[in-house]
């Protein structure tokens, strides 16, 4: 009778265990139901809020064209305009929605560090799990490999259906690519941080086994990564060089980092502002002579930088999310048998 106790208790492990990994998964979804909950209902609050933008965006973009009183065949109406205020609406919704992309890394790294890892050491759940059938090295790879593919495929989800709600992307109502929230919620880079997020916030959950002051530790490193990144973003890519008039009128599209100019004796001067203002060549003429310049240089991103800037700031998001992790792994293998 023992004897089929003890083979039926061990039939119904190997079950629930799945094999060699299979069963950890519905462990991890299982136990913090409570978080995969949360983050459905921001996909699908997040789902809304841009298809509803996406919906509004003709009219926004027609709130900041030309209208007329009375309307005519050519022109709408302005008070109709007024009424309808998408354009408003519009930017409100996308500018937040940015900013809560650009921001997702801190709340998951404070999760990662707090419930996901420190509250199961600081609790002891995760040393009964590996007195059991799970090793140390299969409970956090699953611990890391769920939320990762969760993570990743609703960011993903969020970044696609923001860029196709930001229709023409007119600055005017969704602000300049170069601003960080929209540089961030725009690209691959919103992904790769929420990666990066969740792998410190494990490293910092192995090292401190304390709930809060895990989810603190995470929540401080994410912030050091995302201001590092913030600052040194235009220098990832090298910037583009222009002299001559050009460098005193670049487009709106163009992340300006120094304007310079050259005087009558080469030297060259950075964040020189003289004649900026200049409209026609004889006003810039007259102004060079008046300043002892002979000439005009400007460092730039041009919008077709983007994506250049991207793959970098994701590189290095990739390669902060790897480190973590291999640190990660080491640091459990030297506390376990």
């Amino acid at each position: 009778m023992s004897t089929l106790t003890v083979r039926d208790t061990v039939a119904r492990r190997r079950k629930s265990d799945g094999g060699a990994f299979g069963g950890l998964p519905w462990t991890v979804l299982r136990l913090h139901r409570t978080a995969l909950l949360l983050w459905a209902a921001v996909l699908l609050a997040g789902v809304g809020v841009l298809i509803w933008m996406y919906a509004i965006g003709a009219d926004a973009q027609a709130g900041l064209g030309p209208c007329a009183m009375p309307a005519t065949d050519t022109l709408p109406s302005c008070s109709t305009l007024e009424a309808l205020n998408a354009d408003e609406t519009y930017g409100i919704g996308l500018g937040l929605t940015g900013i809560a992309l650009s921001c997702l890394m801190f709340p998951v790294a404070a999760w990662a560090g707090a419930a996901l890892i420190g509250r199961e050491l600081e609790s002891g759940t995760a040393q009964l799990a590996w007195t059991q059938s799970v090793t140390p090295m299969r409970w956090l790879t699953a611990k890391l490999a769920v939320p990762a593919a969760l993570l990743t495929t609703g960011a993903t989800l969020l970044v696609l259906l923001n860029v196709w709600a930001r229709r023409d992307d007119n600055p005017n109502l969704v602000g300049d690519w170069y601003n960080s929230s929209v540089f961030v919620s725009t690209g691959p880079v919103a992904v790769a941080s929420v990666l990066a997020g969740l792998a410190l916030g494990a490293l910092a959950g192995l090292a401190v086994k304390k709930t809060l002051p895990a989810a603190g530790v995470a929540f401080a490193a994410t912030l050091v990564l995302y201001n590092v990144l913030d600052w040194y973003r235009p220098s990832l890519w090298p910037a583009d060089t222009v002299t001559g008039r050009a460098a005193l009128h670049l487009p709106r599209s163009s992340l300006v980092l120094e304007h310079g100019a050259v005087t009558d004796t080469g030297e060259r001067v950075g964040n020189n502002l003289a004649c900026i203002d200049s409209d026609s060549a004889a006003d810039i003429k007259a102004c060079m002579t008046r300043s002892g310049l002979t000439d005009f240089w400007a460092t730039h991103h041009p919008e077709s930088h983007f994506w250049p800037l991207q793959l970098m700031e994701s590189g290095v998001l990739l390669a902060v999310a790897g480190l973590a992790t291999v640190i990660a792994f080491r640091l459990l293998r030297r506390r376990t048998p």
